[in-house]
């Protein structure tokens, strides 16, 4: 279980506080969506709750980040990195630039945890095999597509089998085929006990992935329920996030005047 209890974080050099008095558990196994407008502070909530903010960038944090009971103030980041997995829209950001192969970046994780050879092997195929991306193993890192890296970025992660896991954007440069699998790997990552925070400003892919949506709006959590209730919120366009593609579909239906449950009869 990872919480944040009343947190508010500001960055080093920064005049006021960009997260005000947080609260948020997400429990093991569930998936959580995180949405808002642009500058509204997911990522920075994103770093916060892996303990990126303060331990490795700095700043100012009050409240306390828990994770399975016990407080991470002062842990040291390498710590806090066996705790909690990020990942980041920019696959530049993740990939080691040491390695040679994409077989050997997604196997670099496991490694460092010091599994057995075997084990490592056989967590590094999964992760390929999950993500459809085996038959770039043999590619180096640095001969990729901005998608590619992106979903090796995932690989390497889902290869160290976290317990606890924050996403900020993980499809942002995937195409539907690969955001379905994103999704796909998330949903049976969760079904292992894992507790996932997902940023995304795709609500399609949220719909029918989370348990509950946020939404974030100047720092502070303006809405917090079941994901269904959250994406049909009429409210959601005011703060800067679209409705899945369904919701928007009903609507426009509604609006001209057609009878939807006669609609849904008919396709039957």
């Amino acid at each position: 279980m990872l919480e944040l209890h009343r947190v508010s974080y500001r960055y080093a050099g920064y005049a006021t506080a960009v997260l005000h008095d947080i609260e948020l558990t997400i429990a093991d196994g569930e998936i959580v969506g995180l949405v808002g407008p642009n500058e509204a502070g997911k990522s920075t909530l994103c770093l916060v709750a892996s303990g990126l903010a303060p331990a490795s960038i700095g700043g100012a944090l009050s409240g306390s980040l828990s994770i399975d009971g016990e407080l991470m103030a002062g842990r040291p980041p390498h710590e806090l990195a066996e705790r909690v997995a990020i990942g980041f829209q920019n696959p530049d950001t993740q990939l080691s630039g040491v390695t040679a192969t994409v077989f050997e970046e997604v196997a670099l994780g496991p490694m460092n945890l010091g599994l057995p050879v075997a084990e490592t092997l056989a967590r590094t195929r999964e992760a390929l095999a999950t993500l459809g991306i085996e038959d770039i193993a043999e590619r180096s890192p640095n001969r990729l597509s901005g998608g590619q890296g992106q979903l090796v970025a995932l690989a390497s992660l889902l290869a160290m089998h976290p317990r606890h896991v924050v996403l900020d954007e993980p499809t942002a440069q995937l195409d539907p085929e690969g955001t379905r699998l994103v999704g796909e790997a998330l949903r049976a990552l969760a079904a292992t006990g894992t507790a996932l925070l997902v940023t995304e400003h795709k609500t399609d892919l949220l719909d029918g992935l989370c348990q509950r949506i946020i939404v974030i709006d100047g720092g502070r959590i303006v809405l917090d329920g079941p994901a269904g209730d959250v994406l049909a919120d009429e409210r959601l366009p005011g703060w800067g996030v679209e409705p899945p593609s369904r919701i928007r579909l009903a609507r426009a239906m509604a609006g001209r005047g057609l009878d939807l449950d006669l609609i849904a009869g008919t396709l039957r």
